[in-house]
């Protein structure tokens, strides 16, 4: 496949996935403490949301690696089977794409506070994403993507981490926001223009945000982005703040509303549309016809 940098230059809009954690809640009812361990203890799982999405339109679609860093499965005594959740994670997703949608390795946080706020140890949480992320890239992801990070600095370890193993491998990175009376904020106090500038400089290809949000906010997110960087933007919105509906969590935000919003990101200039939270391949359906008439 054409490089997706190149794809991006030359003005193209690209369709990335939805949730994978609401997507499994369907179709699994066991624990999922550790999302990770279903690419081994339910493999049919993870490869029917991949393929559902593949087949919905969506030309990136995610590895369940989210929580695949070493110190994070270390929380559930899974540290050592780094490797196998990682390999067979992207082995999942090759099975369904063969080469026809790039794979984005996810590489999530840490789960630790770093020094001196909590007791994240820095070279240790660095470490634990160099590893996944070697792992990611030695089992053919075409793009490594650290999302839904809220600590600036955490993000910026993962992004040395992966540079450190590839100079040329595309990183998206992704942060989560909060809407204040001054502005957006991660929940550290990182603004959308300092968030930009630092990213760059760390050397990403493609940031944003995802999750946290539903697409109201997302559209004003992504001005904030084009504001501050010349940076390709990538937008993957909640379907909206979950509620809980007769004891049950749901997402209300339609795929019908997802189709209007994603026109005006378009019109903004963002690069990568896609979804998280509540989002299933109904939205990103919806959102390809929109892409398609563009």
């Amino acid at each position: 496949m054409k490089n997706i940098l190149d794809r991006i230059k030359n003005g193209e809009i690209l369709l990335g996935d939805g949730a994978i954690g609401t997507q499994i809640q369907k179709y699994y009812s066991g624990d999922m403490s550790v999302p990770e361990l279903l690419n081994i203890e339910a493999p049919e799982i993870i490869e029917r949301i991949a393929l559902e999405y593949f087949k919905a339109g969506s030309q990136l679609i995610e590895t369940n690696t989210f929580g695949g860093s070493t110190v994070k499965l270390a929380y559930s005594g899974n540290s050592e089977r780094v490797k196998e959740l990682n390999s067979v994670g992207v082995e999942i997703v090759k099975n369904v794409t063969k080469g026809k949608a790039y794979i984005s390795g996810s590489v999530g946080p840490s789960g630790k506070m770093l020094e001196p706020m909590g007791d994240g140890d820095p070279t240790t949480i660095k470490s634990g994403f160099k590893k996944q992320i070697e792992i990611l890239i030695n089992s053919g992801v075409d793009i490594i993507c650290i999302e839904t990070m809220i600590d600036l600095q955490e993000a910026i370890l993962a992004i040395e981490a992966a540079r450190k193993i590839s100079s040329s491998i595309p990183i998206i990175s992704t942060m989560t926001f909060n809407k204040t009376p001054k502005g957006f904020f991660t929940v550290m106090g990182n603004s959308i223009e300092e968030v930009s500038s630092a990213l760059k400089e760390a050397g990403v290809n493609i940031i944003g945000s995802n999750c946290g949000n539903g697409f109201e906010n997302m559209v004003e997110i992504a001005k904030e982005f084009k504001k501050y960087s010349e940076l390709p933007i990538i937008i993957q919105s909640n379907a909206g703040q979950p509620v809980n509906k007769n004891g049950k969590t749901v997402y209300l935000e339609t795929p019908e509303f997802f189709a209007e919003k994603a026109k005006e990101l378009i019109d903004i200039g963002v690069s990568i549309i896609g979804g998280c939270c509540g989002t299933t391949p109904e939205h990103i359906k919806a959102m390809k016809k929109v892409i398609s008439e563009k």
